[in-house]
């Protein structure tokens, strides 16, 4: 059995839900990296994606250097756990259509995070497993929130 710990990657850049999607979009830019984790003191609160910024900080129509994480992030978070087993959080990112968990301790403190892309790249055995996910995570998404006037 493959944990997340085994293939997950640590140190991962943090902001809080005061800080702006302009911070955000920079250290995406800077990291070359599509999704910043959201922590408040050390505890994990939300994710936001390059897609939340342009999608949900749009929709607003708010002003963009002072529009604040806790405005475009997602607060509900599905979690991966160091130990977990890497067929289940497949299995769990690929019912939820997504590509990346975070992973927190017994705390909700953030320790990490796991990508299909670090599963793919530091575990071999699992390719097919991968592919199967991907195709899974791929097929077409429905609205994740209510449709109402914008």
């Amino acid at each position: 059995m493959t944990t997340v710990a085994e293939v997950m990657t640590r140190g991962v850049r943090t902001l809080g839900p005061d800080d702006t999607v302009v911070q955000a979009a920079q250290a995406m830019d800077e990291l070359n990296v599509g999704v910043i984790p959201i922590v408040d003191g050390d505890k994990l609160v939300g994710m936001v994606t390059d897609r939340d910024i342009v999608v949900r900080g749009v929709a607003i129509e708010g002003e963009l250097r002072t529009m604040k994480l806790a405005d475009v992030m997602s607060a509900h978070v599905r979690c991966a756990r160091e130990e977990d087993d890497i067929d289940q959080v497949l299995g769990e990112m690929a019912e939820a259509q997504i590509r990346r968990l975070p992973v927190v301790d017994g705390n909700q403190k953030l320790v990490g995070i796991v990508s299909l892309g670090d599963i793919a790249a530091k575990n071999s055995d699992e390719d097919v497993e991968v592919g199967v996910s991907l195709g899974d995570i791929s097929s077409p998404a429905e609205p994740d929130r209510p449709q109402g006037n914008h």
